[in-house]
């Protein structure tokens, strides 16, 4: 868990500790503005962004691997950073950094984006303004490059908040959003991952880049996600991913719902979540999150 706070939870919300512990093992990055009066007079800014939940060992990286992943992560988050210091706004940052991601082959996200068990790619997202409290998402997408992108133009430029594939790819033409043929999304390798999963009848976590492991050709792919707070003290947070590898029936994870895989609030914190999107939308993890400082506040 990544934190930018100083939250002061006590003993009395023990079972708020402990699921705060789990919650650690899902990778949930937080950034919170710290005595908001002062944000906007000292320029403070910030940024924190995640490419899944998965533990990947140094000793099954290839150095080429390593570097590989280092540098599209470090790119992005340099990126954000210098627009964050540009003055561009937290919701312009977090579509800029998670487009990076999204244009990796390397994550699972945008053009990194894994199968289903029907062989296609189906792309979900989220964006949400903590000023205004505005978002928007999207969810199985299956030509728009930059699900990210989508998401902001439906927070932006709709009355909707949540747009579901046909549908949502019709509103990307609207607004000039670029679409391609899903021959772009293709790699042989999430391929044949689907294929030896669907023959096993196994899905794996959307979350998890996982490990590199030469006696398991399944290699596990990362959700993208990213907080950031600009010089005018507003937070913003996006997530994107491609969901998981051989899910069926147009299932939908966490990524795009707003409150559970992403949130933002300028009065808390702004959240992007990784991990298992079933559990993480069960308990609603994102708002709870956010809601946790105001109560430790109240008592």
């Amino acid at each position: 868990m990544v934190i930018l706070t100083n939250f002061n939870f006590t003993m009395k919300f023990p079972p708020l500790l402990l699921l705060l512990l789990m919650l650690n093992s899902h990778n949930i990055l937080i950034a919170q503005k710290n005595n908001p009066t002062n944000f906007v007079s000292n320029r403070k800014i910030a940024i924190a962004i995640h490419g899944g939940a998965g533990n990947i060992k140094k000793r099954n990286l290839t150095p080429e691997q390593e570097s590989a992943y280092l540098g599209v992560l470090d790119n992005a988050l340099l990126s954000g950073y210098k627009a964050l210091q540009e003055g561009k706004s937290s919701v312009d940052v977090v579509e800029i950094v998670i487009r990076l991601l999204e244009d990796s082959p390397l994550f699972n996200a945008g053009k990194g984006s894994v199968f289903s068990n029907e062989g296609k790619n189906e792309m979900d997202a989220a964006i949400m303004d903590g000023k205004t409290l505005h978002c928007g998402a999207v969810t199985n997408l299956t030509h728009v490059k930059n699900p990210i992108s989508l998401a902001k133009a439906i927070m932006l430029d709709s009355q909707y908040v949540f747009l579901n594939g046909t549908g949502a790819e019709n509103f990307a033409k609207i607004k000039g959003i670029e679409l391609v043929d899903t021959s772009y999304f293709f790699d042989q390798k999430r391929w044949n991952e689907m294929l030896k999963l669907r023959d096993s009848s196994k899905t794996i976590l959307d979350n998890d880049r996982g490990h590199f492991d030469e006696k398991d050709s399944i290699s596990k792919y990362g959700t993208v996600g990213c907080v950031a707070l600009d010089i005018f003290g507003n937070l913003a947070s996006g997530t994107s991913t491609g969901g998981i590898t051989n899910k069926r029936y147009n299932r939908i994870g966490d990524s795009p719902l707003i409150g559970c895989g992403t949130y933002a609030n300028n009065k808390t914190c702004a959240i992007s979540c990784t991990g298992h999107g079933e559990d993480f939308i069960r308990i609603v993890i994102s708002h709870l999150c956010l809601i946790l400082p105001e109560c430790s506040e109240q008592e």
